[in-house]
């Protein structure tokens, strides 16, 4: 069985006059994941949000790694099967889901 249990994600942005850096840190522990996202825009002072999430919540998360994956699996098999649905987590750090 395979489980994240740690992903970091960076983004840099080089618009003048105000390049923006946006970064998301996630982390499993023994309740469920924590969700970290920063951005920081020029010289502001950075914001963060947090978002955590439970274990039930999470149940058969999906992803950015898993997601590539899957994506190879399925492409080998040539086959998606109906309603393949996941948990996953977007740009914003938010649940959602993922359909394939």
């Amino acid at each position: 069985q395979l489980e994240t249990l740690e992903q970091e994600e960076q983004e840099c942005l080089e618009l003048k006059p105000h390049p923006t850096e946006k970064s998301t840190h996630m982390v499993s522990h023994q309740h469920g994941m924590t969700v970290t996202k920063t951005i920081q825009e020029g010289e502001a002072e950075p914001q963060c949000q947090s978002f955590s999430y439970s274990q039930a919540e999470l149940r058969g998360l999906l992803l950015e790694g898993a997601s590539l994956l899957l994506l190879r699996v399925l492409a080998r098999r040539h086959t998606v099967p109906p309603g393949l649905v996941f948990p996953a987590i977007n740009t914003e750090g938010h649940l959602c889901t993922s359909s394939y």
